[in-house]
């Protein structure tokens, strides 16, 4: 009972006495403040106060009715989703996830502000959820799987439940040692509500010094932060859901994975989910130079300018093995994925 109790007081959790509503109020500002784990015997149950803000994001999108449009605000929304997917394909998946390349203690704290401005949680709750995905894939222990729990759990339902807030820092021990990724991951609001501060101050000094621009604080909170966040927020839960559904493979990979163009474009390059369940650890998802990887091509420009290196490439090998339809294809279970990423 005192280890216990230890344990609970070293994740910054609250006592199990605490009342349950004021926990789950709390937890919108601090993620270590959860009473107990009982969301895990209960793994498809919505957490609904716990996700009132993300429900709030979505519904702020009609204030769009009110703050009309203009070019300037479309112009900072498509910025801010091209900048923040990136983020998200490039640092949280590739980086941290997937550890397909290196940077500096700098860069990787850089790499994680630049992902939580995406409010999709830290990168340690990102890369502790997503590496399981590869051991499991598509099987009943496979969170997000649409083939085990269907398409709307897979695509929205599975993070909003009790069982999948808390995050297994075991699984992840190579980013939980770093104290300043411990503190975006139990404060993983601050950086999307400065973002969403920062979008109302701009467009309200535009208004003031720029106002031929035609917009205002709040028409910039109302496109840059909800409407964008909300786009993003679909165009990579996509990858869980739409791409183990919609599209071809080229590779067995014992799941249900795919390879599709429009997700690939959309996501920058993350609709070749086929080729990257074929080989995990590859900076690379488009294995083939048609194969449109905007990701990709983004982390090159960052290697030739130094701020990252030792990008991990496909070996010719794995593009040409395990084929569809091939005869000869050697034998394979889940163990490769582990120790290819």
């Amino acid at each position: 009972m005192e280890k216990q109790n230890k344990e609970l007081i070293d994740e910054g959790s609250l006592p199990k006495g605490s009342p349950r509503g004021w926990t789950d109020l709390l937890r919108w500002f601090d993620t270590d403040a959860t009473s107990d784990d009982s969301g895990s015997r209960e793994p498809q149950r919505v957490d609904w106060v716990r996700c009132v803000p993300f429900w709030g994001i979505h519904v702020m999108c009609l204030g769009v009715f009110w703050v009309g449009w203009s070019w300037t605000a479309v112009t900072v929304t498509f910025l801010l989703y091209v900048c923040r997917m990136f983020a998200i394909t490039g640092f949280y998946h590739r980086y941290f996830s997937h550890r397909s390349f290196k940077t500096s203690r700098l860069g990787q704290f850089l790499f994680g502000i630049l992902g939580a401005s995406a409010a999709q949680r830290s990168p340690l709750w990102w890369a502790a959820y997503h590496r399981p995905h590869h051991r499991w894939t598509d099987t009943e222990r496979d969170v997000h799987s649409p083939i085990q729990y269907g398409f709307l759990w897979s695509h929205i339902g599975w993070f909003t439940s009790k069982a999948n807030f808390r995050t297994d820092l075991k699984t992840i021990p190579d980013l939980a040692k770093f104290p300043e990724l411990r503190f975006l991951h139990r404060f993983d609001s601050i950086v999307p509500v400065l973002l969403a501060f920062t979008l109302y101050i701009l467009g309200a000094g535009l208004e003031v010094f720029y106002p031929g621009l035609g917009t205002n604080g709040q028409q910039m909170l109302i496109w840059g932060f909800f409407i964008s966040t909300v786009v993003l927020y679909h165009a990579t839960y996509s990858i869980n859901s739409l791409a183990h559904l919609w599209g071809s493979q080229r590779y067995e990979t014992n799941d249900y994975s795919r390879n599709n163009f429009f997700l690939a474009l959309i996501t920058f390059g993350e609709g070749w989910h086929n080729n990257h369940h074929r080989y995990p650890a590859s900076v690379r998802q488009g294995f083939y130079w048609w194969e449109i990887d905007l990701t990709y091509y983004g982390l090159v420009v960052l290697s030739w300018l130094g701020l990252i290196w030792d990008l991990k490439p496909v070996p010719e090998h794995i593009k040409t093995s395990r084929l569809v339809g091939d005869q000869a294809k050697p034998s394979y279970d889940r163990r490769t994925i582990q120790e290819h990423g």
